[in-house]
């Protein structure tokens, strides 16, 4: 199956840069969210990106016309997913919204339609039951930025078919991206690793370990991270960091247990950037 409309549902942070990716690699995109303010903030997002990357000279005016022209939003998604061969759901990190979203996909989308999931931690096996498509269903896992970051991992569900992971890797590959194949399990490769770190980088905040721009600094000079772990957090937001430990903490054990100093962050509303404090303040 060759791949030539994609539909991406969700355009918050990780759903606007997917739809970037799309259209850069000369995809027809719709881009499907609940409302048109979450359009229009995902729209401006984009344009805001794609400006940023004209005054640095990587993308022309005609490059970013291109782009921009390949980009179609909407609250329907039924309309959205109407011809689309590739759906990927870039939904809020719940394994029932998730859910909810294959299940209305596979009601509205062609018998065709592959249904991939940017999911960081959840099994796709139990997003892929929600649909009478499992063989169809395979994880699509874009690192932060997804219009930046070559690697992709792709995650294979217990019942998808070589013929879907090999539509997907080659769909990828025209988008310019390198890819591993990785098994169905709670943070795959990546997240496995990284979002530990990251938690742990919490638990030294809160014991005075250091401050946290020295943890930072000592990720970015002394570990070449491009970001550090608590500047990253911020950017990808603190309660998508803390969905993904839960889900670690239920599914893998005591050890993954969210940090205390995040939790109480999340619950206090300081989610990072998008709320303009986090560990970092942003509001100057």
């Amino acid at each position: 199956m060759e791949i030539t409309r994609v539909s991406v549902i969700g355009m918050g942070t990780m759903g606007s840069q997917i739809g970037i990716v799309c259209a850069r690699g000369g995809f027809p995109t719709s881009m499907v969210d609940t409302s048109k303010e979450q359009i229009k903030r995902g729209m401006s997002n984009i344009t805001s990106f794609l400006d940023h990357q004209k005054k640095k000279g990587k993308m022309s005016p005609a490059e970013i016309d291109h782009v921009l022209s390949l980009v179609s939003t909407s609250t329907d998604m039924a309309e959205a997913v109407a011809e689309a061969d590739l759906v990927i759901e870039a939904v809020f990190e719940n394994v029932q919204t998730k859910k909810n979203v294959f299940r209305t996909l596979d009601e509205a989308a062609p018998e065709r339609t592959i249904f991939a999931s940017n999911t960081s931690t959840l099994w796709i096996t139990e997003l892929a039951a929600a649909t009478a498509r499992s063989d169809q269903c395979i994880g699509t896992h874009f690192l932060i930025p997804a219009a930046l970051t070559s690697l992709v991992e792709v995650v294979r569900g217990t019942e998808t078919s070589d013929k879907t992971h090999e539509a997907v890797l080659a769909f990828l590959k025209k988008c310019g991206k390198e890819t591993v194949t990785v098994s169905d399990s709670p943070g795959f490769v990546i997240n496995r690793l990284y979002l530990p770190l990251v938690n742990e980088a919490f638990l030294a905040l809160e014991t005075g370990l250091a401050s946290a721009e020295e943890i930072d600094r000592s990720c970015t000079q002394g570990l070449a991270f491009p970001l550090g772990p608590l500047a990253a957090a911020d950017a990808f937001g603190l309660d998508i960091l803390l969905a993904c430990m839960k889900t670690f903490h239920r599914e893998l054990g005591e050890k993954y247990r969210p940090a205390p100093l995040l939790v109480k962050l999340v619950k206090a509303g300081r989610l990072g950037k998008k709320t303009r404090r986090g560990v970092y303040d942003y509001a100057t």
